[in-house]
């Protein structure tokens, strides 16, 4: 248990899939404007990695690996050169359901989120936390845990960000660096202030 809780925090907080690999930067930047909107995205995303990142395991390691489809027979046939279509494909099942799921039980939510909720498809966070699985070798209970790692980590960072620009609102910020460009310069600090956890021993 004690290694899951420690998978759990060093990928929140020390290997922050946003603020360590900078995955997920469009909608991370773009949703962060209304508090509302980001704790939103950020339950989605949590929700959509933590379901699609063990799903995509057990694809990899019951269908599209080398001999993975011994249990059907078929112990020769390796579909590995399809795994980037498969498991986007798979991120893509998972967020229409969520797409749906929001539209019928939060129509403003699903409003504020507009065109970013169907592209979180192609969040690269979401499909980064697939990839990271895989070539670090999890195990299915790890793959759990890393997924929901993965997308707690952005969630905490779209919140923090948020409300960040929710301060600067009041802030006499320069002209040109307004809007976008100090959504940049605060997340650049943001990535140096989460460089405090590098030292966390685990």
């Amino acid at each position: 248990m004690e290694h899951y809780i420690n998978l759990f925090i060093r990928n929140v907080f020390v290997d922050n899939i946003l603020l360590t690999y900078f995955l997920g930067m469009c909608s991370f930047l773009a949703c962060s404007r209304q508090m509302q909107t980001s704790i939103g995205l950020g339950i989605a995303v949590i929700f959509i990695t933590a379901v699609t990142t063990p799903l995509n395991w057990l694809i990899k390691h019951y269908v599209l690996g080398k001999g993975a489809l011994a249990w059907a027979g078929l112990p020769g046939v390796d579909l590995s050169f399809l795994i980037f279509i498969v498991f986007i494909a798979a991120i893509a099942a998972v967020t229409q359901m969520i797409e749906m799921v929001i539209d019928r039980y939060s129509p403003a939510l699903y409003a504020a989120l507009g065109i970013f909720l169907p592209l979180i498809v192609a969040n690269c966070a979401v499909l980064g936390s697939s990839f990271f699985m895989d070539q670090r070798g999890y195990t299915f209970a790890e793959s759990l845990v890393f997924g929901c790692a993965s997308g707690t980590g952005w969630a905490v960072a779209i919140v923090l960000l948020s409300a960040i620009r929710k301060k600067l609102w009041y802030s006499n910020v320069p002209g040109p660096l307004r809007g976008l460009g100090i959504a940049m310069i605060a997340t650049g600090f943001m990535a140096m202030a989460f460089m405090v956890f590098a030292g966390l021993r685990f």
